[in-house]
């Protein structure tokens, strides 16, 4: 039996299908749309508390997510042991309860994106040489900007009140749509634009060929799918596929690539630090600018471990060989 559906012939069972498909989409945007309504009021409320207050509920939420919840605490903790098999007991549990501490202020300092003054992120995210970020646009140069997560990264779109050139940070879309929005919004504030990986090379190629300069953030210490990784090497001491994306685009592109290393002071205060990987990209092998880049992530961690993002399973792959994931 055949059915009309939109002026195409269709099958009963593919227009039960259409339908279904249909109804389930409408109901999903519209509980996104009721979680939103009922989570951002929190969040706003939140936003507006003085540092003194906003730190407070850090403490309480450090409670829950690591007395109580122990959201993690066995990847936090397997992850500390595998990279510092020297360490006993007790300094990974010392080391594992500040990192919780910084993994709820960052969440709370996220949040107070939504209120902050730029003077006072200005204030609280300090830049010691962003000349180097100005001379490479006086240039003409756009660049990329490799971190890892470490130290503060919520706050970096502040930097486009340094400099001329259009913004852009690669990210993983939110599921939902409205909170997505509210994030691209915060950072539209600074001329800082969040684009996905797909749209990364035709957008990024788009903007070259109109003569736009841009500045590209890539967090590149994530671990990558390892049948879908061009390169391996040792992080931490053990070795593992890493995600070569920022140093292919540069490549690409010819853009400047620059660490960005950031540093906790003390409690809601931070200092950021660029450092030039390389001017031309092209003048270096293939992988070498990502393995640089590595090797600084490294000495941060060492320097102070606590501010390095353990719950994510960086090294889920360690035991594996890219001649695992070669077809026959």
């Amino acid at each position: 039996m055949m059915i009309m559906v939109n002026k195409l012939k269709l099958p009963i069972d593919l227009k039960r299908f259409y339908y279904n498909y249909i109804c389930t989409c409408k109901f999903k945007t519209f509980m996104q749309f009721i979680i939103y309504i009922l989570v951002y009021p929190f969040l706003w409320f939140i936003s507006i508390l003085p540092f003194r207050l906003l730190y407070a509920f850090s403490d309480f939420m450090y409670l829950l997510i690591y007395r109580v919840f122990g959201y993690r605490k066995k990847t936090v903790k397997d992850n500390l042991r595998l990279v510092f098999p020297e360490k006993d007991d007790k300094e990974i549990n010392k080391i594992t309860k500040k990192f919780y501490h910084h993994l709820c202020d960052m969440m709370v300092e996220a949040i107070k994106s939504l209120s902050i003054s730029e003077a006072e992120m200005k204030e609280r995210y300090v830049f010691t040489n962003v000349d180097l970020i100005q001379d490479l646009e006086n240039q003409g140069r756009s660049m990329v900007l490799m971190l890892a997560h470490y130290g503060s990264w919520e706050w970096i779109f502040i930097l486009q009140t340094y400099v001329k050139s259009r913004g852009n940070a690669v990210y993983k879309r939110i599921e939902n749509k409205y909170f997505d929005r509210l994030v691209k919004r915060i950072r539209a504030k600074y001329n800082s634009h969040l684009i996905t990986t797909k749209e990364t090379v035709p957008l990024l190629t788009k903007l070259k060929k109109e003569g736009i300069t841009t500045v590209n953030g890539f967090i590149s210490d994530q671990t990558p799918k390892p049948w879908k990784a061009f390169h391996w090497t040792e992080f931490m001491k053990i070795r593992v596929p890493v995600h070569t994306g920022a140093e292919m685009l540069a490549k690409r592109l010819d853009m400047s690539v620059v660490f960005f290393s950031v540093k906790r002071l003390k409690r809601g205060y931070y200092e950021a630090t660029f450092e030039t990987l390389a001017d031309h990209p092209n003048d270096f092998k293939d992988y070498e600018i990502t393995d640089k880049f590595l090797k600084l992530v490294e000495n941060q961690i060492h320097e102070a471990p606590e501010y390095y993002l353990w719950t994510h399973k960086r090294w889920k792959h360690k035991d594996k060989s890219p001649e695992d994931y070669i077809k026959p």
